[in-house]
């Protein structure tokens, strides 16, 4: 009986000890995973390198064809490191597996401070920078402001020029802008953006991508343009406009920059520049062109008949001097838009015939609080709509503009016709 009472005793320890064994195991295998989760954690941080704009415009030669894939990211960097005693590496890092297709990076926070790089350089190498790149004619277009343009501050941009004699490339870096004004009344924000445009040619138009909710967006992104003489860069200009972001409308023009190259000193090297944004100039509109309206009032059913004929005089706005215009039409109420139409493109010609009809419901027997908006815009395959010029068709329009309104006010169910000549957009 001695024997049979010994193994039972060992046959009920087996399952202890397996119990033990599974509990070892089970530790030991939570911790090899937990493992594991950190390291590729802290390898993929680390994985994460300074992302560089490289921005490759149409049209433009970007890179000689002697260059080989490897030296045209191998040059850039060897202009860094040349750089970096004057200006610190940025720490703008950005995930470029987050970008949709517009190139921007929705869902992210980014705080519109200002890269550290800028923040360390002290306010006399800027004042440095700005002496050396001072035209007579940048000084007129500074002094010239108006009062009023004056108390309406508009925020600072700050960027620097470069010309790569070897390549004969010339570089823009567009940092920053700091203060600029709110554009959205209810976050009191706006998301902004910068167009930059070589004048007078208008052939390289670059852009920025959007920064979302800051008024002090640090952009740092650099525009290599080849194939352009040192000796033509004295009859050139830069253009830039500072715009904020608008998904339901048009985007909104917080100002501009003019900058005449005529005088700057490129040949000794980068130069770091800040300029003042200034209200965009309406004297411009003078050179918008002009559209024929026709409109027609009906009180019996409360529509509204919009007949877009001609448009003449168009300003040249493409690389071969001659625009594809369409016209947009957008009804507002008391300030809201409540419907849009818009006409088909005409190909390559200042002088458009359209001769479209579109009928507007009026939700109310009066016009007083109704607007008609006309945009003629510039379809340009690959990016943004350029506006042309824009007409504005109310109670409270000054000029033609409210002179036709009231017309149609008074004559119900006459059709009226007349020429405008467009605003700035």
């Amino acid at each position: 009986m001695a024997p049979i009472t010994s193994s039972r005793e060992e046959f009920d320890e087996i399952p202890t000890v397996v119990g033990i064994f599974s509990a070892f195991g089970l530790v030991f295998t939570v911790s090899l995973f937990a493992w594991i989760c950190c390291q590729r954690k802290s390898s993929k941080s680390n994985k994460t390198p300074p992302y560089k704009f490289v921005h490759v415009l149409k049209g433009v030669d970007i890179y000689p064809e002697n260059l080989s894939s490897k030296k045209k990211f191998g040059a850039d960097d060897k202009n860094e490191v040349k750089n970096k005693p004057a200006l610190p590496k940025n720490s703008l890092h950005l995930d470029l597996e987050k970008r949709d297709l517009n190139g921007n990076f929705p869902k992210t926070n980014l705080k519109g401070g200002s890269p550290p790089d800028l923040e360390n350089v002290t306010p006399k190498l800027f004042s440095e920078g700005e002496k050396e790149g001072v035209s007579p004619d940048s000084l007129k277009s500074n002094t010239s402001l108006s009062s009023e343009e004056k108390q309406e501050k508009l925020g600072t941009l700050f960027f620097s020029l470069e010309y790569n004699f070897e390549k004969k490339t010339f570089v823009v870096n567009i940092k920053e802008a700091r203060g600029l004004p709110a554009m959205d009344e209810q976050s009191m924000t706006s998301d902004p953006y910068i167009k930059m445009t070589i004048l007078p040619e208008k052939k390289h138009k670059v852009k920025t991508r959007v920064l979302r909710k800051t008024l002090d967006p640090a952009f740092d992104e650099t525009f290599t343009f080849y194939g352009i003489p040192y000796t033509q860069i004295q009859e050139l200009a830069l253009h830039f406009t500072v715009l904020s972001f608008d998904r339901f409308s048009r985007d909104d023009i917080i100002g501009e920059v003019l900058i005449p190259l005529a005088g700057l000193e490129l040949s000794d090297g980068k130069m770091l520049m800040n300029r003042e944004i200034i209200k965009r100039n309406v004297r411009k509109s003078s050179g918008r062109g002009e559209l024929l309206i026709s409109l027609c009032y009906q009180s019996t059913t409360n529509t509204l008949t919009v007949v877009v004929l001609k448009a003449r005089h168009l300003p040249k706005s493409d690389v071969s001097g001659l625009s594809d215009p369409y016209v947009k039409v957008n009804l507002y109420h008391a300030k809201k838009r409540i419907s849009k139409k818009k006409t088909h493109v005409k190909k390559c010609t200042p002088n458009a015939v359209f001769n479209e009809l579109f009928v507007f419901d009026i939700p109310c027997e009066s016009l007083e609080e109704i607007s008609v908006e006309f945009l003629v815009l510039d379809s340009e395959r690959g990016s943004h709509d350029e506006v042309i010029g824009r007409l504005v068709l109310a109670a409270a329009a000054e000029g033609t503009g409210g002179e036709h309104w009231r017309e149609i006010c008074d004559s119900p169910r006459r059709q009226i016709a007349k020429w405008h000549v467009l605003c700035d957009g």
